[in-house]
């Protein structure tokens, strides 16, 4: 049994964020990776996820925002931290965020809609490597607070499910353990018992 996509989905792994280098995807690849993001499971098909751009100016301007954020939460930062917060969404020449995005419904639990978002995401780092870029996948501390989700354009009611840096890189990725599959799966016997 071979297949080349096998042999990518068994052997993929992420680059490291700060050897992301340019050249970045084109407008043109921008879209087909966002049209392969947006080919997954939707029950109710509400769409629960959107997507922005971070590329450009705009990733200095939220390194910025997003240093005064640590600054006011934190005190006055150190020079190696508050360099830290500057490069946050630099260090790529493109960060997409995917956001999960939930809608009212009755049927749909939002706990799924925000699955769906995190297939989304992974349906688009899939597609950047496809084209040949490389990604990482964070989320990270501005993510969890509503102040940060706000400076990178989030509504109070959205909730980040990954930043996917993306790049070009031509170094190897470093490997790290991952778990035996065959200690991942059963067969079904019956309810859970304690």
């Amino acid at each position: 049994m071979s297949s080349p996509i096998i042999d990518f989905l068994l052997t993929r792994s992420s680059a490291p964020i700060s050897e992301l280098l340019e050249p970045g995807p084109s407008d043109a690849e921008i879209a087909t990776i966002i049209a392969a993001a947006a080919r997954v499971p939707d029950h109710g098909r509400l769409v629960p996820w959107r997507f922005i751009l971070y590329r450009g100016e705009a990733r200095v301007e939220i390194g910025e925002k997003l240093a005064e954020l640590a600054e006011s939460r934190e005190g006055p930062l150190a020079e190696n931290r508050r360099n830290q917060e500057l490069a946050r969404f630099s260090r790529a020449p493109l960060v997409i965020g995917v956001v999960s995005s939930p809608k009212e419904s009755p049927k749909i639990p939002q706990w799924e809609m925000f699955l769906s978002g995190g297939m989304a995401a992974m349906n688009l780092a899939l597609a950047a490597n496809a084209l040949g870029y490389r990604t990482n996948m964070i989320t990270n501390w501005y993510s969890y607070v509503p102040e940060g989700r706000a400076i990178l354009g989030l509504a109070p009611h959205e909730r980040v499910v990954g930043f996917v840096h993306i790049g070009t890189f031509s170094g190897a990725a470093p490997e790290r353990p991952r778990p035996d599959p065959a200690t991942l799966v059963t067969d079904y016997s019956g309810p859970w018992t304690e």
